[in-house]
């Protein structure tokens, strides 16, 4: 039997890699520190095996299919989109497989991959935390609506934890859930009367050339680093990591899409990872820190489930 050793959730942002801080007192050093310290912290957990939870930008799943959760169990490939790393990622195929046949015996149909690209909402945590652990990564629609629903993701998390503790890998497991906290992006979804033009083909047929699309996206994510007025409602961040370390999901979820989206932006659609991964492992945050940061568009948070020093 496989051992379920903790939870690490923590944001991701562009610019953590386009222009991390000089310092700790830049804007982003105090959360980049803070990863640091929870890197130590995962290396002396000695975790065999990851599993990461994150969202697609656009980079991977697009609407001509779009998936609600895609698991990839043999191949994994970094985009490589704002800076974060490009190329082939280990995965821990026996264990992916565990866990897609368990959750399939509990009821959840997730897409399938044998070659998954994920972009920095997976892989720039997955650097943060553990480095070339090898992983299961799972994708998580957050982006483009219809999105799986909050108590969906709480059903599904708490599968994935009773698969994980029964999965015959012989190793120690540890989960990662990657997705920013309040902020604020320009609507996703075609059917919005103000996506139009190149960006509404480029969501629905950006498959046939990814690089292409993201190449042309990138600069008008760039122009957005920097701007000490973006966004973000620290207040609820601050109040949903509370939740978490009260290990209490339900008011979360509660607060369904239009009221999530009202208090934490289209972006806050990404907390599903971390309900995602608390409820796999069950137990409430016990080390919580986090830096609001606008010039990163984003509130920056990391929980853990074991003593950070």
């Amino acid at each position: 039997m496989s051992e379920l050793v903790g939870l690490v959730a923590l944001s991701h942002s562009p610019f953590a890699t386009l222009m991390p801080p000089s310092d700790v007192d830049a804007p982003g050093g105090a959360f980049l520190a803070a990863a640091e310290r929870v890197r130590r912290a995962v290396a002396a957990l000695r975790p065999d095996a990851v599993v990461v939870i994150g969202p697609d930008h656009f980079h991977a799943n697009f609407y001509d299919a779009m998936p609600p959760f895609v698991l990839g169990v043999e191949e994994a490939v970094g985009f490589g989109d704002f800076a974060s790393r490009e190329g082939p990622l280990p995965v821990a195929g026996e264990l992916a497989w565990s866990v897609r046949d368990g959750l399939a015996a509990a009821g959840f149909d997730l897409s399938l991959s044998y070659s998954l690209t994920v972009d920095h909402g997976v892989v720039q945590s997955y650097d943060m935390v553990v480095g070339d652990v090898p992983m299961v990564p799972l994708v998580v629609n957050t982006a483009a609506p219809p999105l799986p629903s909050m108590p969906r993701c709480l059903e599904l998390g708490r599968a994935l934890g009773r698969v994980l503790r029964a999965a015959p890998f012989p190793g120690r497991v540890l989960i990662v859930a990657s997705g920013g906290l309040s902020h604020w992006l320009p609507p996703n979804d075609p059917r919005d009367p103000a996506v139009v033009g190149e960006r509404r083909a480029s969501m629905i047929h950006g498959r046939k050339n990814a690089r292409a699309f993201a190449a042309a996206r990138e600069p008008g994510v760039r122009a957005m680093a920097g701007d000490p007025n973006a966004p973000v409602n620290s207040d609820w961040d601050r109040w949903f990591l509370k939740q978490l370390t009260a290990g209490d999901l339900a008011p979360i979820a509660a607060l369904g899409d239009i009221g999530l989206e009202s208090q934490a932006g289209s972006g806050g659609h990404e907390i599903r990872t971390w309900l995602i991964g608390a409820a796999a492992l069950a137990r409430p945050l016990v080390w919580t820190d986090y830096e609001a940061v606008p010039e990163w568009i984003t509130g920056m948070g990391l929980g853990a489930t074991f003593p950070v020093d």
